[in-house]
């Protein structure tokens, strides 16, 4: 499918983050990427304690409140509860990851050392006890290895895994026109390269926000937030914005077309309305519209920080993803939405104001 050269390199940039295997508490690669990224683009990157990359960006106004937008560099993943004998791995989740989601398929084991291949098995489908929803107990990995082995690639209890990468995607679809495009979960290596591209945009047009702002790709979003919560905590933003995908929830009227959606409430918080009315005259100034959605069974790094008390005012957009923590899918057009929404923010933001 032969796309505009832009949109090209939107796709070669989201290939390079979703090749590095980045489970939460194993970013240091994918950080690593980022920051070349972010220095290529002419801005120079700072790696904090907690391992968040930043870029710190002065405002017109310095005495002005901070901003954070943030993206997390983590992906969903397992972990390795227990060597078998024979040499096979019992798992569990890390983060949100569900087994039937990851079902029997190729996947990579970080070890300590060295990264070992293995595939996920539920064992015989013919006459087994399949026919119950399924559990981790269910799911075992197969490495072709002897423990001793194992342990000479580092493989322990605690080191985690994710699919193969070569079959992650993205993978393209639909009508040339207007095209789906499909990945093992956008989560949120898109937001991050949103971010990347707000960089670029505002190094090229020489935009200054009005108050500070801090760019932010986080760590261990998956399993805790806890990058995010220790960013907040030690910056004092008055503002915390999360970049990040919106699954469709049962019974939402949720589209996945080129609009981006806003979360109005999750499972932890209700984000500031002020805030959500300002992002969406934003998105409408810069062509687009936001739909707002209520997610009654999710978390982000903004409501996380929230009910921490590590920031006043949150907010949380992005793509809407057909699918969640698995193969998932979006509309390849709304991700320049999202940019396009991002920019326009950092145009027109001056804190107090509606």
């Amino acid at each position: 499918m032969k796309l505009p050269e832009e949109t090209q390199d939107v796709l070669d940039l989201f290939s390079e983050l979703l090749a590095v295997p980045a489970p939460s508490g194993n970013e240091t690669k994918i950080a690593g990427v980022v920051q070349r990224v972010i220095k290529e683009t002419g801005y120079e990157p700072e790696l904090d304690p907690a391992g968040n990359v930043l870029v710190r960006i002065d405002g017109q106004e310095p005495s002005a409140g901070l901003c954070i937008l943030a993206a997390h560099i983590d992906e969903i993943g397992f972990v390795v509860k227990k060597i078998n004998p024979d040499g096979t791995l019992q798992i569990s989740n890390s983060g949100g990851l569900l087994p039937w989601k990851i079902g029997e398929r190729p996947v990579e084991i970080l070890g300590d050392h060295i990264t070992v291949t293995g595939v996920t098995s539920f064992g015989a489908g013919h006459g087994s006890a399949m026919d119950r929803a399924i559990t981790w107990d269910d799911i075992k990995v197969l490495t072709g290895l002897l423990p001793e082995q194992l342990e000479k690639a580092g493989i322990r209890p605690g080191s985690c895994g994710v699919p193969l990468r070569s079959q992650c995607g993205p993978v393209l679809l639909g009508d040339p026109a207007d095209p789906l495009v499909a990945a093992w979960t956008f989560d949120d290596r898109m937001g991050a390269v949103a971010l990347l591209r707000l960089l670029k945009v505002m190094k090229i047009e020489g935009l200054k926000p009005w108050c500070p702002v801090i760019i932010a790709f986080t760590v261990q979003e998956e399993v805790s937030c806890q990058g995010a919560i220790v960013l907040a905590h030690r910056e004092k933003p008055e503002i915390f914005i999360s970049i990040d995908g919106s699954p469709i929830p049962p019974g939402s009227d949720l589209k996945m077309d080129d609009r981006p959606a806003i979360w109005s409430m999750d499972r932890l918080v209700h984000f500031d309305q002020h805030l959500i009315r300002f992002l969406m005259n934003a998105a409408r100034e810069a062509g687009t519209e936001l739909q707002p959605v209520v997610q009654p069974a999710a978390a982000c790094d903004a409501s996380k920080v929230y009910s921490s008390g590590g920031a006043y005012r949150v907010a949380d957009f992005g793509h809407v993803r057909e699918n969640s923590h698995g193969y998932e899918v979006a509309r390849l057009s709304v991700f320049d939405n999202v940019v396009k929404v991002l920019v326009q923010f950092i145009r027109t933001w001056k804190s107090g104001q509606e």
